[in-house]
């Protein structure tokens, strides 16, 4: 297990902006890795509730179950725990998740044996450092949808912004600040389901 800080600052884009900037960066189709996320809370959302997320992450073949709190300044506190492949494939089952994560869901009073899996989202995504940070480049599908996004991650939110900014304001592309992924996925689970 290890814990990480995260300040991502994210921006959608439309197709023609995802491939403005694949064509600024000189990224083929070889720059981009695939990454599935399957995302897990309480039939209730108590993880939602409390502005947290919990996932399992499938990249370059390793399995990693996340929990995503966000904190009182705005940051994400990230804690990382890799799986075996059968272990994914027992939470994804319904199993209930173990050690660390295990024990921070119940600091948050929500008992694991009631997180259940509501879906995946699979990401195509080119990286690169960036001033000081990196750029992430994403291609997402998920619920009979699709979108695209540019994402930035620092260790300084102030001048992250500004080096963000310039970036976009270079690019022509406006500001559109992104929820995250899971709020985006939830948010069309809920539109599919009110059909």
């Amino acid at each position: 297990m290890y814990q990480e800080v995260e300040i991502e600052l994210k921006n959608l884009l439309t197709a023609a902006e995802f491939d403005a900037v694949r064509a600024a960066f000189r990224l083929d189709d070889g720059a981009f890795r695939r990454q599935e996320n399957h995302y897990f809370d309480t039939p209730l959302f108590a993880l939602k509730e409390q502005a947290a997320a919990l996932r399992i992450r499938v990249k370059d073949g390793r399995f990693t179950l996340t929990l995503k709190q966000t904190q009182t300044d705005g940051t994400i506190l990230e804690t990382h725990e890799p799986l075996t492949p059968s272990e994914a494939e027992a939470l994804l089952a319904g199993a209930a998740p173990q050690g660390a994560i295990a024990v921070l869901l119940r600091e948050m009073n929500v008992d694991p044996h009631d997180v259940r899996c509501f879906g995946s989202l699979v990401t195509d995504r080119a990286e690169w450092p960036h001033e000081g940070g990196t750029l992430c480049l994403d291609h997402n599908r998920y619920l009979q949808s699709e979108d695209y996004e540019l994402e930035y991650e620092t260790d300084n939110a102030e001048a992250g912004e500004e080096r963000f900014l310039r970036l976009l304001g270079t690019l022509g592309i406006p500001r559109r600040p992104a929820p995250n992924k899971i709020a985006r996925f939830y948010a069309r689970k809920y539109e599919m389901e009110e059909r």
